[in-house]
């Protein structure tokens, strides 16, 4: 009867699921027609012409359903100015295509809340009152969503801008900029944007990033900064320092393709970092006096594969009768960028011996065949324990859960190696339920200052300064922790009702957090207070996290044996 129960359960979840999609699909074809509507009704030149029709469609399908349910009908020329970038980006010698014009759309009062700062742009609605009134510039592609709305007033979030003197209900607009980017899609391309953005001076108020199904990207920011109302100088400087970021990394790449296929790598290349050093048929790191660790990838036997990446897959496998986990780099994916994360990680996995880290087995670092081996962890990872299962913890293994992320952690630390990618996923359970930190992908050993800079990680669990571009340090990691504790917690992916993007701009610019449910431990409620503090100095270091949850253990057990005690009286 049970399982009867659970499978009716999960066949009406699956049923309501896919009626859900079909809905956004119509949706999809509405937008598509009311744009095509509006474009024929203003006499638009381009709509006019034969093919257009099609080419408009076209444009949608190869788009993620999100950018017709996200775009504003409104602004349906935006739309021919998306489709024509793309097609630009498309060109024999593809370059990026960039578009910059002048908007204002913040708003800056006393501080009522009548006047909170959001975009004035409403999306089905158009341009909001006095607001569209004062501006001669027209509202962005893509304003905020009801959920991002939603998402900023539940946490009363108001921008101030200290510069600007506002007095009364008087209000002062202040000129943002939207830049739309087309550019040849590739692995950390929307990193490297946002880093560009932010060295020349720009600040990200709302972005939105999106795929194409043959491999290019359309990214939309909303930004201010800018000293002076030129679009054309700053479409210009744009142009200039995108050019040189795509050159720099395709010489990068070809230069080392080039190398590994003719075997021209000589001398050995060497990154001060952590003396490494690779060739045409060796990735070489320092040796730390341990044992042998170099592996025969013919000795190891594939069962199948557990996830895939943009730049490598991870199998189970086994290695003379052991079960250990494979992560395989993608032959096509090794730039030199990929080689020195390959190496950095093995490096570090050598060098750390931990009951809540994941054992390192060995690793072949003989191009193509660039793998790292390690313990294979049979119980998963907390994100799909949490997300794909629909599993819970109650507050004593989630305590328990927490102290062993934060063991692993405070070892990491105090053996100056910071993860910067702390998030469930990377958290992994073996077959009694203990929890060991892993993939070091993206982890550094700390320099010397504790200062670091270049952003890296995922932007959903992502430290502000990290994701501002600005120096950092290990305690990035505890912000990133206070993400995975609210996880744990709530059982919710955080800032579910937006994007990833979304969600590191509003950490940013808005000081977003993730809610705190209202029956939270107040010892919990402050701990998570603290990790995500704004300002790195004030978050605790993992030895103290770790005090503060033994003791909070210790006294849940307590007081649960006096409740039952209780109870028997």
């Amino acid at each position: 009867m049970m399982e009867d129960a659970v499978s009716s359960s999960s066949k009406g979840l699956l049923e309501l699921s896919q009626s859900l999609t079909r809905k956004k699909r119509r949706e999809k074809v509405d937008v598509f027609q009311d744009v095509l509507r509006r474009l024929r009704e203003s006499n638009d030149e381009e709509a006019n012409q034969p093919g257009f029709e099609d080419e408009l469609w076209a444009h949608f399908t190869k788009l993620p359903l999100r950018y017709a349910l996200d775009v504003n009908i409104e602004r349906a020329q935006d739309v021919v100015l998306h489709k024509n970038l793309l097609q630009m980006a498309h060109h024999p010698n593809p370059a990026p295509a960039v578009e910059v014009r002048l908007m204002q759309i913040h708003r800056m009062s006393d501080g009522n809340p009548g006047d909170s700062v959001h975009s004035t742009f409403s999306k089905r609605g158009g341009a909001q009152g006095t607001d569209h009134q004062c501006s001669m510039h027209p509202p962005p592609a893509f304003g905020l969503s009801p959920s991002t709305e939603l998402a900023l007033g539940a946490n009363k979030l108001y921008v101030q801008d200290g510069n600007s003197a506002v007095s009364g209900n008087s209000l002062l607009f202040r000129p943002s900029y939207e830049i739309t980017i087309s550019t040849l899609d590739k692995p950390k391309l929307l990193t490297q944007l946002t880093s560009l953005l932010s060295e020349i001076g720009l600040n990200i108020q709302e972005a939105h990033a999106f795929s194409t199904t043959d491999g290019y990207s359309l990214d939309v920011f909303v930004v201010d900064g800018w000293g002076n109302e030129e679009t054309e100088q700053l479409r210009g400087v744009l142009l200039k320092e995108i050019s040189n970021m795509e050159k720099q990394s395709g010489l990068n790449q070809h230069f080392l393709q080039s190398a590994l296929n003719q075997d021209l790598l000589s001398p050995k290349m060497k990154f001060v970092q952590t003396d490494i050093n690779f060739t045409a048929d060796h990735v070489d790191t320092p040796n730390n006096g341990s044992e042998a660790w170099e592996i025969d990838n013919t000795l190891l036997k594939f069962e199948y594969k557990i996830a895939t990446g943009s730049t490598g897959d991870l199998y189970k496998g086994s290695f003379h009768s052991q079960e250990v986990a494979v992560k395989v780099l993608k032959p096509e994916c090794l730039n030199e960028n990929v080689q020195i994360d390959f190496a950095q990680e093995v490096y570090i996995l050598r060098k750390v011996r931990h009951k809540n880290v994941v054992q390192f087995i060995g690793a072949c670092t003989k191009p193509p065949h660039l793998c790292i081996i390690t313990e294979f962890m049979s119980g998963g990872s907390l994100y799909d324990f949490l997300h794909k299962k629909k599993s819970f913890f109650r507050l004593p293994s989630l305590l328990k859960v927490a102290i062993d992320v934060s063991k692993g952690m405070n070892y990491l630390h105090q053996n100056k190696i910071i993860h910067r990618d702390l998030k469930t996923a990377n958290l992994l359970m073996d077959e009694n339920q203990v929890v060991k930190v892993a993939d070091f992908g993206v982890a550094r050993v700390e320099v010397q200052s504790g200062v670091m800079t270049a952003e890296t990680g995922t932007y959903r669990w992502m430290a502000p300064e990290v994701i501002g571009h600005r120096p950092y340090d290990r305690k990035a990691d505890v912000f990133s922790f206070g993400i995975v504790l609210w996880e744990l917690l709530t059982e919710k992916l955080p800032y579910e009702f937006l994007t990833p993007l979304q969600a590191a701009v509003a950490v940013v610019q808005k000081g977003l957090r993730p809610t705190i449910p209202t029956n939270t431990h107040p010892m919990l409620v402050e701990l998570l207070e603290r990790c995500w503090q704004q300002e790195p100095c004030l978050r605790p270091e993992f030895s103290e996290i770790l005090d503060i949850l033994q003791h909070m253990a210790k006294k849940i057990v307590e007081e649960e044996k006096s409740s039952k005690r209780r109870s028997l009286g």
